[in-house]
């Protein structure tokens, strides 16, 4: 029996031994990541806190302590300034964001479906221009986009921030891969055996199969749209074409003047978000679908 124990001792000595690093990597990581997701959301609580504050108690209290409860007052006199534009800005935002995404991702899918799908001299060249355009920031395009819209007098309109956010190399590179991985030839090849045309391949089958895909297209054009600052200030001078990115820096710069619009800048600011995590809550299901989708097929 002593034998026996002391064998076990050994072998639970050993076993702790063994586990023991593994136990203190995962505490470490675990601890890393809760650090990291405090550092992160830190700004949020902040913007959180300092929205429900008056202008007396944002400059007089500590901004990640609570005081006294003034979101509905603020709220309201956010949507009351200048006659209700922020209602406007926020529609803006919507509407280039919401519609420039949509189209770019049909864009984006038609690309990059035909860039998989069909053999033709330059394929590869095209391909390399598009990762050529990911790689370009934006900020770099904005004053030439400034010149071309300049020379056919469509600076300071709808399109000039519509029109350059339909484009997303991006998307087309996401999109020809995860046609190269989801859209067999065989599949391709049998619908035209029975007739189909390329037109209704691509949107019965390939769209359906690219799905995952672009919505992922989706959701990174529309919050790059939302969050576009540099072009919306090159190309409006019209209050009520603004984005509520510019039309909040607007207020911000504004506050020197008129005290009242830090306030209403911070929850203007926190308002802005809303529209994306909604936006990302109703997606996740498809997107995350897709991400399962894609390792199973690997």
């Amino acid at each position: 029996m002593s034998v026996l124990t002391r064998v076990e001792g050994a072998h639970a000595a050993t076993k702790w031994g063994r586990g023991a690093p593994g136990r203190l990597s995962v505490v470490a990581a675990v601890a890393f990541m809760v650090v990291a997701a405090c550092y992160m959301l830190l700004p949020v609580y902040w913007l959180l806190v300092s929205s429900t504050k008056s202008q007396g108690d944002l400059v007089s209290t500590p901004g990640l302590l609570p005081a006294h409860w003034h979101l509905g007052d603020n709220l309201a006199a956010l949507f009351a300034q200048q006659d209700g534009v922020f209602a406007r800005w926020l529609l803006n935002s919507l509407l280039y964001a919401g519609a420039g995404a949509a189209v770019a991702t049909a864009l984006a899918a038609a690309a990059g479906y035909a860039l998989a799908t069909y053999e033709f001299r330059g394929r590869e060249a095209v391909f390399s221009v598009v990762l050529g355009g990911v790689l370009v920031p934006a900020s770099a395009l904005a004053l030439p986009l400034f010149l071309l819209f300049a020379q056919v007098n469509a600076t300071n309109t709808f399109w000039s921030v519509f029109l350059p956010s339909i484009v997303s190399p991006f998307g087309v590179y996401l999109s020809r891969i995860f046609a190269t991985a989801t859209v067999p030839d065989e599949v391709i090849e049998a619908a035209r055996m029975d007739g189909a045309g390329e037109l209704r391949i691509f949107r019965t089958i390939a769209l359906r199969m690219m799905s995952p895909a672009l919505v992922t297209v989706f959701l990174f054009q529309f919050v790059v749209i939302w969050n576009n600052f540099l072009l919306p200030l090159v190309m409006l001078q019209d209050d009520d074409l603004y984005p509520v990115t510019l039309g909040l820096f607007t207020w911000q710069s504004q506050t020197s003047r008129l005290p009242q619009l830090q306030t209403l800048t911070i929850v203007g600011a926190l308002i802005s978000v809303v529209p994306i995590v909604l936006t990302f809550l109703l997606l996740q299901r498809h997107w995350r679908a897709g991400l399962a989708a894609g390792a199973v097929k690997s």
